[in-house]
């Protein structure tokens, strides 16, 4: 666990601060991993014949909360920075706006958008896209936390 002066606190977190995650290419193993945790086979994530000869999509698509699951910020450099900050992950949403194929490749990022104070802690609300390879947005979302404010100086150190 990272602690000290790296950690990010609510107080820290300013309109616009971005962090961007690793990229991922997505592939049969992310499909069949998915398709295996949830249950989720429809002939949309791998049956070609299926996908060449009822849908209008060049490849198969991968699942629409897989790719909102590489949002996570569990995922992204703010994982480290958070650790003795975060409570709690309260909400989610997003829209789909472009398939994800396998093959291609995601580049997560993450927007600071909102900032509610709440006494000794806040409300730090996210932006959260997922751009492919062609810099095109396929997922706009957004996350919600609860994060603790910076705690008061002890005078020790």
């Amino acid at each position: 666990m990272t602690t000290g002066d790296d950690q990010l606190w609510f107080d820290d977190f300013k309109l616009g601060d971005r962090w961007e995650s690793p990229s991922r290419t997505v592939n049969d193993v992310h499909f069949s991993f998915f398709a295996a945790m949830t249950g989720d086979n429809h002939p949309l994530h791998y049956d070609d014949e299926y996908i060449r000869t009822k849908t209008k999509f060049q490849g198969r698509v991968a699942h629409g909360l897989l790719v909102m699951g590489m949002t996570a910020v569990g995922g992204s450099p703010l994982t480290h920075r958070t650790h003795e900050s975060m409570i709690a992950f309260l909400e989610q949403g997003c829209r789909f706006l472009k398939p994800v194929l396998v093959g291609d490749t995601v580049y997560p990022e993450h927007e600071v958008v909102g900032l509610e104070r709440k006494g000794e802690r806040g409300i730090l609300r996210l932006a959260a896209r997922v751009k492919n390879q062609r810099g095109e947005v396929v997922l706009d979302g957004f996350h919600v936390y609860l994060v603790r404010c910076r705690p008061a100086a002890t005078g020790q150190r």
